[in-house]
């Protein structure tokens, strides 16, 4: 497969003109031109380009790529560090950011919900990106929190009334804690994200909605690996998903 033609695909598929983003979506790196091999993974790390190399992958395929507004824009240190690695095995990198949450059937929102059981019911918020539904299999924020740790393989953090009756659920994934008002105007019982911050406590002691955080990477796997294996399916190029891991 083509480099321009895997590009094409997936901003085909992912469309992210249509999202206000705060890094470049699509191609960032261009490696060779011909690829036969995709590694796919959360994010752009050093130890993601390392792996890829060692498969002999023509192209990496992430969530969190490069060159976020607000950074240095110096090529230097860590940075200089991961563009060599990529240039000396001329692998390309691709990084789809917001397309890649809020896509319907692949995003990592959809995905979670898949994941945990929670039935969709629709999406507001920011470019839509606040997901709501229920939960139908009973129970109080602390057996959801229970589930949501299993269903991870990690710890979830549970804010607010551990017996608090649970059907109504939203949710976000990553960084998405600033979402919390509105999830708390959609009159949902729980709201489910990567991280907390200070404030999320009080506001969810106040509120009466519950706050999970089950991790930033551990909630945002599951849509660039659904990506992978659909692309997989799709052109029949060799895709393999590395979970470089991390506790955050």
């Amino acid at each position: 497969m083509l480099l321009r033609d895997l590009h094409g695909w997936l901003d085909g598929c992912l469309e992210p003109w249509r999202y206000k983003d705060y890094a470049p979506n699509g191609l960032q790196v261009e490696g060779r031109s011909e690829v036969r091999k995709v590694v796919t993974g959360v994010t752009a790390s050093q130890a993601l380009i390392d792996a890829a190399a060692e498969r002999g992958a023509d192209a990496i395929l992430v969530h969190h790529g490069y060159f976020w507004k607000g950074e240095d824009a110096s090529i230097r240190g860590m940075k200089k560090r991961r563009v060599a690695s990529l240039l000396r095995n001329d692998i390309s990198l691709l990084a789809y950011h917001l397309p890649l949450d809020g896509h319907l059937e692949l995003g990592n929102n959809a995905q979670l919900g898949k994941l945990l059981g929670l039935a969709v019911a629709g999406q507001s918020g920011e470019q839509n990106l606040l997901w709501h539904g229920e939960w139908n299999a009973g129970g109080d924020a602390a057996a959801l929190a229970a589930h949501v740790s299993d269903a991870l393989g990690r710890s979830a953090q549970l804010l607010g009334r551990v017996d608090k009756p649970v059907r109504r659920v939203a949710w976000c994934t990553g960084g998405a804690q600033g979402f919390f008002s509105d999830a708390i105007a959609l009159g949902v019982d729980v709201f489910i994200t990567g991280e907390a911050s200070e404030q999320n406590y009080h506001m969810a002691m106040e509120s009466d909605v519950a706050f999970i955080a089950a991790g930033h990477h551990a909630t945002e796997r599951f849509g660039i690996k659904a990506l992978g294996e659909h692309l997989a399916q799709v052109s029949g190029i060799n895709v393999e998903f590395i979970d470089v891991f991390n506790p955050v």
